[in-house]
């Protein structure tokens, strides 16, 4: 079927004519309808399939009046309409070949739109600026979601629809560590609209200084809205610690959560984002059903349960330009990354590093990925082993704590697919 804005033009070009005075009009209708689109594709022919055509469509009318009415002295002397027409032709014949539009994957639908999990830590404690948000900002960012009809969704919500495709966006709002800037702060705001979250909780610092008390924990989870999540006993950097001294904290944290909130979850969150693979054995092994990292992407059903993405926000990337792009993100679903192992020693780093794709999945030509080696962001070099399978590959070590790639494909309208992997470098 031909796009509705397509048409439009053959409106438009009716009025798209020379004085009376003139013999008739340069152009015929069909040829001013081709200007219009020429003069769209040679802008970008994506913007036929977004929220602003109409209005490109009359600005694009205007431009043409206006080089019609220019061109209007020369023409006893200069064959414009000739000039016109073959530079028309030409155009339109350079388009077709260069693909029209070959930045974009072309699926017909999003059938599934995944949930944005976001995660913030500290509200309005300025000193902090890689882990605090202003107010200001996360207001903007719960009306951004508001307006964008996104979903707000419970932890249930969350079991619920984990394994299933969702038609429509939908975001969980965590919080971690249970800074008392969280209950001055942001629990007003969140209670009053009875916005639903998770919050994962050390329970080593509760009760000390800039963090809640166990009064004020238990009375927010006294709501129906809020769900109290793990977050270890001491927030320690555990993926550097022995199995037994991690699985011995985490036992620790839900013996508390036992005796002080009669609470237990199935929701756990790594301290820093950080985990290997027998970290994630004692998590499961434990009871727990989920496990949350920091780094960024889009939870679907293909990703592993014991290993979910989330956005971390902070002032850098609380901007609300940002926030919004962030909403724009859709899963990018994959069979596996390797290595499985993300932790990292001098003798695997940089790793290997190769994502496999599903074989009927997305035309993947136009994919861009970003790592972080040497401390330096750069474009990725990439390689395709296979159509599905694609190699990284890395320029250097990941000299930092933490080693990141970031890999995005754009949908045709304006959506971006995303994926992070996050690496944990030992001993820094």
């Amino acid at each position: 079927m031909v796009p509705l804005a397509i048409l439009i033009p053959l409106a438009i070009a009716r009025d798209i004519l020379m004085p009376e005075k003139l013999p008739g009009p340069i152009f015929t209708i069909i040829e001013k309808f081709l200007s219009t689109l020429g003069f769209f594709c040679f802008i970008k022919l994506n913007i036929l399939f977004t929220r602003r055509p109409l209005f490109l469509i009359f600005v694009c009318s205007f431009l043409t009046k206006k080089l019609l009415l220019t061109l209007k002295p020369i023409e006893s002397f200069l064959p414009v309409k000739l000039i016109i027409k073959k530079s028309l032709t030409i155009l339109i014949f350079i388009i077709f070949l260069s693909g029209l539009n070959n930045s974009y994957t072309y699926a017909e639908n999003i059938d599934d739109y995944g949930i944005i999990s976001i995660m913030y830590h500290r509200f309005d404690e300025n000193k902090y600026p890689s882990t605090n948000i202003k107010i200001q900002d996360f207001k903007a960012h719960i009306d951004l979601i508001k307006k964008s009809n996104i979903q707000f969704i419970s932890h249930k919500e969350f079991l619920e629809t984990f394994n299933n495709s969702n038609s429509k966006k939908k975001i969980l709002l965590t919080i971690d560590d249970g800074f008392s800037s969280f209950y001055k702060k942001a629990w007003p705001i969140l209670k009053e609209e009875r916005i639903p979250f998770v919050i994962f909780i050390n329970t080593e610092t509760i009760g000390s200084r800039g963090y809640m008390g166990w009064e004020e924990i238990k009375e927010i989870a006294s709501f129906d809205f809020v769900h109290i999540g793990n977050h270890s006993h001491s927030h320690d950097y555990l993926v550097d610690k022995k199995d037994s001294e991690i699985k011995k904290d985490l036992e620790t944290s839900i013996e508390i959560f036992k005796n002080k909130l009669k609470h237990e979850t199935k929701l756990f969150a790594y301290p820093f984002g950080e985990y290997k693979e027998s970290y994630k054995k004692i998590v499961k092994n434990l009871g727990f059903h989920y496990a949350f990292g920091q780094h960024s992407g889009v939870i679907d059903k293909t990703k592993d349960k014991f290993e979910l993405p989330r956005f971390p926000i902070n002032e850098k990337y609380g901007k609300i330009e940002r926030f919004k792009n962030l909403l724009n993100t859709i899963p990018f679903p994959y069979k596996e990354i390797i290595p499985k192992e993300r932790y990292l020693i001098e003798k695997n780093n940089p790793p290997k590093v190769k994502i496999i794709f599903f074989e009927d999945g997305f035309d993947l030509k136009n994919i861009n990925c970003y790592s972080n080696e040497e401390d330096k962001w750069r474009k990725s070099k990439i390689k395709f082993e296979k159509k599905n399978e694609l190699e990284i590959i890395l320029q250097g070590k990941f000299i930092t704590e933490r080693g990141r790639i970031n890999c995005s494909l754009r949908e045709r309208d304006g959506s971006w697919r995303w994926l992070g992997v996050q690496f944990v470098i030992s001993n820094l």
